[in-house]
């Protein structure tokens, strides 16, 4: 079967409606508005984890022949298969993501037109009706859903170019001076690095995959190298795409703090721009259409997630589990779009090392025969690595041990010191594959067994 390039265009505009979200919105807007003059060296960072991290994750579970993200993770141990797979789910879930598309929605499309000071019931009403109304859907999956999202990013895509379009005719003003965060050309780059983790969608990529390479496969591509080239080139149109938004919404940002002041998130950030340059019936254009793209989003995941626990528990029932995890999107929405941000970030700190190098490791598992040896020593120490991430960036004091870290470890003021320890798990999984022989590695197991 030949290749035609309208299925490869078909599958990555698939793709880019999977991972465009309103997050890939609010964080690019929000780093726009604190990098400042130093926008430019930020976007370089962001693009790295916002974009080559997604491209990378669809291709190594394409590269990888795995069925889904559990199969691939498992070849670290099983049980790791099932711990990262299910952390995985809860992150583009329940815990993080879902809750995200709610109060996103509600930043945007209902409280800049509630007044300078709306009622402390605002958005528990808010979430109420939005994710009971997601939840309803994901019940009782219909056509509808597809419908609308075929509809929406296309729309949201035309409302966005209008945007940028009128920041080039009339922007909103100069850059202004950068953050401390991004003070410098490298400490700006690097921040936008760990800013770009927010997107999720290096965690997702891995999860979407299974969806896109099962998409080829129907097409009728068998041949796995075929596979491969059309996966690849579907990512990459996907990756064009979201680099282009971060792009001209980071300029957008930019350019809004002398207009706007600087907002807490990036969601008011689009919202009063809207208001600058299409006036009140703009912004509500923009605000309905934010609503509805963050509805499908959020149906999409509701439906995602609970067909993957139904399935590995075999417990309760697909309607239970879509209610289930709309009440605990609820409870942890009610937080707040900031604080749910700013929560995430220690998890997300302690999920990407894990994440990179599993997707460094499938790239590579050819040229170490796919020894599991060398996959758990490395992940074992960018496991430890990237829990200390995590307490760090909660604020958690790791006392003379973190002080260690800190003056020893390479990168490691920068958020990055697990990329030492996976090179060095890395190196002793090759010596413990040269030193064990295959055969002998795998007798204990037969003897445990």
């Amino acid at each position: 079967m030949e290749l035609n390039r309208n299925r490869y265009i078909a599958i990555g505009s698939m793709l880019f409606a999977l991972f465009f979200g309103a997050g890939n919105l609010i964080f690019p807007a929000s780093m726009g508005q604190a990098a400042g003059e130093n926008v430019w060296w930020a976007l370089l960072g962001f693009c790295i984890t916002g974009v080559g991290l997604p491209l990378l994750g669809i291709l190594a579970v394409g590269y990888s022949g795995c069925h889904d993200l559990r199969e691939v993770a498992s070849r670290v141990h099983p049980l790791y298969g099932l711990f990262y797979t299910v952390v995985c789910y809860m992150a583009i879930g329940p815990c993080f993501a879902i809750p995200r598309t709610g109060t996103v929605s509600y930043e945007i499309a209902v409280r800049p037109f509630l007044g300078a000071e709306p009622s402390a019931f605002a958005l528990a009403i808010f979430l109420a009706l939005f994710l009971g109304f997601s939840g309803w859907l994901a019940a009782s999956p219909s056509k509808l859903v597809d419908r609308i999202g075929k509809f929406l990013t296309p729309a949201l895509l035309a409302t966005l170019l209008v945007l940028i379009v009128m920041s080039f005719i009339t922007p909103m003003g100069d850059f202004q001076p950068a953050q401390a965060a991004y003070a410098t050309p490298v400490v700006a780059a690097v921040q936008g690095v760990l800013d770009g983790y927010n997107t999720l969608d290096a965690i997702a990529s891995l999860v979407f995959a299974t969806l896109v390479v099962g998409s080829v496969k129907e097409i009728g591509f068998k041949d796995p190298k075929t596979i491969f080239s059309l996966v690849a080139k579907a990512g990459i149109i996907a990756g064009l795409l979201l680099a282009l938004v971060y792009i001209f919404v980071a300029k957008i940002g930019a350019e809004s703090v002398s207009a706007i002041g600087m907002q807490e998130t990036g969601a008011p950030v689009l919202a009063e721009s809207a208001k600058i340059f299409f006036g009140n019936g703009g912004a509500m254009l923009l605000a309905a259409i934010v609503l509805l793209a963050c509805i499908t989003t959020a149906v999409g995941l509701l439906t995602c997630c609970a067909a993957f626990f139904l399935e590995l528990t075999g417990k309760l029932t697909y309607v239970t589990w879509v209610v289930l995890f709309a009440v605990i999107s609820y409870l942890i929405g009610l937080f707040g779009l900031k604080t749910i941000i700013v929560s995430t970030i220690p998890v997300l700190m302690f999920i990407y090392p894990l994440c990179v190098a599993l997707i460094a490791l499938i790239f590579l598992h050819k040229a170490f025969g796919g020894r599991q040896c060398v996959y758990a020593w490395t992940m074992g120490f960018t496991f430890v690595m990237a829990l200390v991430n995590g307490f760090e960036t909660a604020g958690i004091p790791l006392g003379a041990l973190g002080d260690a870290f800190k003056a020893y470890v390479p990168l490691h003021t920068l958020g990055l010191g697990w990329i030492s320890f996976a090179v060095v798990g890395f190196v002793i999984g090759l010596i413990w594959k040269a030193v064990v022989p295959a055969k002998a590695a795998a007798e204990p197991k037969a003897r445990a067994a």
